[in-house]
């Protein structure tokens, strides 16, 4: 199934039409015509299969056919990981935990940041191009980049746990990780968490947790959290 995207779409439409671009892919070079079917997503859960009813590389309108409801997930994973250096790392961290599977994702800036501005509008576009490649309803939300002492302000549910390199007394991930629970992961840039960070963090009732015996570069650490969560939560 090739998936599609549309935010303004909901049970009530009928029909809708796709802009000029994303028209110009479906009938230009994926050569689709009328009364071909493509499947459609919201990125709020609900997927359409929708009929084409003009096939315009301008304007490319359907009709839907059926929509179905997509579950939920029973846990939302944030991840708060610092950019890194180089772009291309951090895109790639974007792209592969979407493919994953992750609900939330916020870029900190912390004391050894070598990076400390995001191209948003491109980020959002990797998001949503791995979102459907990967057939999922759900799109991640991907929020503004904040300094790490503003995200640690923030209230939000389930478990707490940042991830360093100091020789402190640590916990495994995978022997914190519930099952069905919201979990919040901070994940350093590449000079790791300064002392007095990982003592903010803590004093926020964060836990301090190991992803290996190996250190790792940024990206993978996200990557490897967000894998051991998402298999965790594996039915």
């Amino acid at each position: 199934m090739q998936l599609f995207y549309n935010p303004n779409i909901t049970e009530q439409t009928e029909s809708f039409f796709f802009d000029k671009e994303e028209s110009k892919h479906i009938i230009k070079v994926l050569r689709k015509k009328d009364s071909d079917i493509l499947f459609v997503t919201n990125g709020d859960g609900l997927l359409f299969e929708t009929e084409i009813t003009l096939a315009s590389d301008n304007k490319c309108t359907v009709k839907i056919i059926s929509v179905e409801k997509k579950a939920p997930s029973k846990y939302r994973l944030h991840l708060a990981v610092a950019p890194t250096k180089m772009n291309d790392r951090y895109e790639w961290f974007l792209e592969k935990a979407t493919e994953i599977g992750i609900h939330e994702i916020t870029p900190i800036i912390c004391d050894r940041s070598e990076r400390k501005v995001i191209n948003k509008d491109r980020f959002d576009k990797i998001v949503l191009s791995a979102m459907k490649q990967s057939n999922e309803c759900y799109l991640p939300k991907l929020n503004e980049a904040i300094s790490l002492k503003e995200f640690l302000q923030q209230k939000t549910e389930g478990i707490h746990l940042i991830a360093h390199c100091e020789e402190t007394d640590k916990k495994s991930l995978k022997s914190v990780i519930q099952k069905n629970q919201n979990t919040t992961i901070l994940i350093g840039p590449e000079g790791d968490f300064s002392e007095k960070e990982i003592k903010i963090a803590l004093d926020h009732s964060y836990i301090p947790v190991t992803l290996g015996n190996t250190r790792l570069r940024t990206e993978t650490a996200a990557i490897v959290a967000s894998h051991s969560v998402a298999f965790v939560n594996e039915d």
